[in-house]
């Protein structure tokens, strides 16, 4: 995989309460991908990117909300998350990549 296509998969780590939640009983980071990121594809950009064994991948696709602009009815857009399971021992300091 080039190294624009790793750049291009992963968009940005999701930082929150859930994350952290999550980071901390499973050893499971979330990062926000690309829409056309295929579970391959995020693996071995995580891989690649911060040197580490990730042993699954998990990718959901959010739908974005009806909001109202200026009373106006709007759509946010979509978007798609990755769940990625690190091998035991391994972690990501996600704030410093960000």
């Amino acid at each position: 995989m080039n190294e624009i296509k790793i750049l291009s998969v992963l968009r940005a780590p999701r930082v929150s309460e859930k994350t952290a939640r999550i980071q901390e009983q499973s050893n499971q980071y979330v990062f926000e991908v690309a829409t056309t990121a295929t579970k391959a594809d995020v693996k071995a950009a995580v891989e690649s990117l911060f040197s580490v064994k990730v042993e699954g991948v998990n990718v959901v696709n959010v739908k974005g909300k009806q909001k109202s602009f200026r009373n106006r009815a709007g759509r946010r857009g979509d978007w798609r998350k990755a769940y990625v399971r690190l091998a035991e021992g391994q972690s990501i300091d996600v704030m410093a990549k960000a």
